[in-house]
């Protein structure tokens, strides 16, 4: 398979549009569930308050503005409106909001009806304060929903700590920016985090078969290691069990990592969890050269040859 072949397989059939991608498609939004929702202030205005410290020598703390605490206010009386609705937890931003909240059971109203009214109370609460300023939030929402593979005290963990990533995100805007139209070889990406890792002195590609044995994968991994310890970076899909065990080994050794992805990057992309981190002391980056896209999909055999053949040219390139 050709270059031409790759990039055309990077079109989805189909595609649908961004605005249509924000709800899990067959999802029943009445029913019993836990979802963290994250709403955006009108073009990202920083409305609801300020962040003072950097979140490493000094705590980050958010103080709220007049319109940030009618939002907070508004948040905490959804109850009022929807008793089988339960607040966990929530943290206003200085533009957008995180809610966890727990659906105990079934919603007369489809989830939207919820947050449209949400925000019709906080425009209305913010026009009382003096504080016209038209519609305060961007149309739509998002909304991450709790299943087997995200744990509720994660998504609590998530919400509380989001000044804390503020703050460093901020401080270190050049790590936390996507970057579009990132051309290597043939191949266009998008990239987050630290782009001159490319310019490592020696770029390994990590690839394991499914079939590999303990003895091979273990000779691998220390071979892996010993080169980034030279100064080399890894770069893989990450796709195997034991792509994943070497670059795992690598990043929490603290070496820097590229991984290539199959999901594109939102128009808010930020790293998660440990890879904030990673990103934040510029040992990371992501690199993805396909359209973000909402779909719950596993990825298909001919995107994981594809992701792979991509990481050899990327090490290879002149």
């Amino acid at each position: 398979m050709d270059w031409d072949q790759y990039k055309a397989k990077q079109q989805w059939a189909g595609e649908t549009k961004p605005s249509m991608l924000r709800r899990r498609i067959g999802h029943d939004y009445q029913g019993r569930c836990i979802y963290m929702l994250t709403l955006v202030v009108k073009d990202r205005r920083a409305l609801l308050g300020h962040i003072t410290g950097d979140g490493e020598a000094e705590p980050a703390v958010m103080h709220l503005s007049p319109m940030g605490q009618a939002v907070h206010n508004a948040v905490l009386g959804i109850p009022d409106y929807y008793p089988v609705i339960e607040i966990i937890a929530h943290q206003v931003m200085p533009d957008h909001l995180h809610i966890v909240l727990f659906v105990h059971d079934r919603l007369p109203v489809h989830l939207s009806r919820v947050v449209s009214g949400f925000k019709g109370g906080c425009n209305n609460a913010c026009r009382q304060l003096g504080l016209d300023t038209g519609s305060l939030w961007e149309e739509g929402f998002n909304d991450r929903i709790l299943d087997r593979s995200v744990r509720l005290q994660d998504l609590i963990k998530y919400v509380r700590e989001n000044p804390c990533r503020f703050a460093r995100k901020h401080a270190r805007p050049d790590l936390f920016r996507v970057q579009h139209n990132v051309v290597l070889g043939d191949i266009t990406f998008a990239a987050l985090g630290n782009i001159f890792l490319l310019d490592a002195p020696m770029l390994v590609q990590v690839q394991c078969s499914r079939g590999i044995t303990p003895e091979q994968l273990a000779a691998q991994r220390d071979q892996c290691l010993s080169q980034c310890a030279g100064g080399a970076v890894l770069i893989s899909p990450r796709i195997s069990e034991g792509e994943r065990s070497i670059m795992d080994a690598a990043f929490d050794l603290g070496f820097p990592t590229i991984l290539l992805r199959e999901n594109g990057f939102g128009q808010y992309a930020k790293p998660g969890g440990r890879y904030f981190d990673a990103c934040a002391q510029g040992r990371l980056l992501l690199l993805a050269p396909w359209q973000h896209h909402n779909r719950d999909v596993a990825i298909s055999r001919d995107q994981c040859l594809s992701l792979n053949q991509m990481a050899w040219a990327i090490c290879h390139r002149q």
